[in-house]
């Protein structure tokens, strides 16, 4: 009789196990804020001079990956981020004694303003099936971005506003061509003269 009731005790507690990785998915889910929206094309009065960078994927991921260190970006999950003939971005989600393999690819599109469009294009996350808008929720509510760095998970998008990312001395950056495909990245940086 007492085996009974250790099976008993054993399968309530995987049960309780289930149900509260189910909710704090769930709280994950809900939680998440509202939609933030594009920028405004920003157009600056001083007199800036324009030089134009010629790069390359691997150049790109290495400083893509040296900021996200640098900045320590990492948050629940641990993420790196890879340009191939797509943006890749792979990490690891690690639940209660799992570890989940998380993968997204991104269609990445250089807008007229020098901004760049980041359009989701595959997700797996282990065996889990979780809708695209969610996980990015999740990874949106999870990490603390630059706030040129806008998650639009209804849209299944990441917005990277480069006209409101700015370097040192005022230094700006946008978006001319990103070809992934060809290996053709080029960027415009605008230095102020004034």
């Amino acid at each position: 009789m007492k085996k009974k009731n250790i099976w008993k005790v054993l399968f309530f507690a995987l049960l309780a196990i289930n149900i509260l990785f189910f909710f704090v998915i769930g709280i994950f889910l809900f939680l998440a804020g509202e939609e933030q929206p594009i920028p405004e094309s920003q157009t600056d009065s001083k007199q800036m001079s324009e030089f134009l960078i010629q790069t390359n994927k691997d150049d790109l991921n290495e400083l893509i990956n040296y900021y996200i260190e640098k900045e320590n970006l990492n948050g629940p999950i641990d993420y790196s981020v890879v340009l191939s003939d797509v943006v890749e971005l792979n990490g690891e989600l690690n639940v209660f004694t799992s570890t989940l393999q998380l993968k997204m690819t991104f269609e990445a599109k250089a807008l007229e303003n020098g901004d760049l469009l980041l359009e989701q294009k595959s997700l797996s996350l282990g065996g889990i099936r979780l809708p695209v808008s969610e996980v990015l929720k999740i990874i949106r509510s999870a990490y603390k971005l630059p706030e040129w760095v806008i998650i639009q998970p209804n849209d299944k998008q990441i917005y990277v506003s480069l006209q409101s990312m700015r370097l040192n001395n005022d230094i700006q950056v946008r978006a001319e061509k990103f070809d992934l495909t060809e290996n053709e990245i080029v960027m415009k940086m605008l230095v102020p003269v004034e």
